[in-house]
């Protein structure tokens, strides 16, 4: 495991200069979002902040969406979630697990994806790979779109924390947010995401390793320095042997 960090530096205003600077990749512009929920609002609010345009999505429509564009301003737009994927040069998949067939998984075929899923079976209905733990569920995503790079990011904090509890690069007992993946290129580029809006980015490894940091983990839902994120995740046991 190692923690990574992008290139921005501390400054005398706190994140409020830091949301000035540009985004990380100046390549990438556009941030799809898939799920306008908590995670998704606040992820649109972050990734505006640093100079991302956002095209945003839900189940029910871009109509029901306005109030939360008005508040983005200028750069943010609401769409299908079709459009949402065809637009994003990184989406965000932020949606309750039991509707992932529900993607427009020909939009999204190639794409980088930020996955925020976590699987709770009083939501999402039982799904047998997941409860006998053969697979993950960034691993479910990745077999429903096998040409994407699926990054594990973002499940394991309270979306009111994205900015509440940010903090700018080289703050002392920062938090640290995990990342996973089996592409390198596409975890730099979300860790670089995370260090730009606030955290520091815990790369745990491949994709198959996000079971470290699913609920009920050590690591879950709890403000922790990368130091000890590493030692929370590190000590994670498989529900069969809790």
């Amino acid at each position: 495991m190692r923690t990574v960090t992008g290139r921005h530096g501390r400054s005398r205003d706190g994140m409020r200069e830091q949301t000035r600077c540009r985004r990380v990749d100046d390549s990438m512009t556009t941030f799809g979002i898939i799920g306008a929920g908590n995670i998704g609002s606040q992820l649109a609010r972050a990734a505006v902040g640093i100079g991302y345009d956002v095209v945003i999505s839900n189940s029910r429509g871009p109509e029901t969406l306005a109030s939360l564009v008005a508040e983005l301003g200028d750069r943010a737009r609401a769409a299908t979630p079709a459009e949402a994927a065809a637009a994003g040069d990184i989406v965000v998949v932020t949606i309750p697990l039991g509707k992932i067939d529900e993607l427009p998984v020909d939009a999204l075929a190639g794409k980088l994806i930020i996955d925020t899923n976590n699987y709770y079976p009083q939501r999402d209905g039982q799904i047998a790979s997941l409860d006998d733990e053969s697979t993950t569920t960034s691993e479910l995503l990745q077999t429903l779109i096998p040409t994407a790079r699926i990054v594990k990011a973002f499940n394991h904090i309270a979306a009111v924390h994205i900015t509440e509890q940010a903090q700018p690069t080289g703050t002392p007992d920062r938090r640290a947010l995990v990342i996973a993946g089996d592409d390198a290129e596409a975890k730099a580029t979300v860790a670089a995401f995370i260090d730009a809006i606030g955290f520091d980015a815990l790369d745990i490894g491949a994709l198959s390793e996000g079971w470290r940091i699913q609920r009920d983990t050590p690591g879950y839902v709890v403000r922790l320095t990368a130091p000890e994120l590493a030692s929370a995740v590190a000590s994670a046991k498989r529900y069969r042997d809790q």
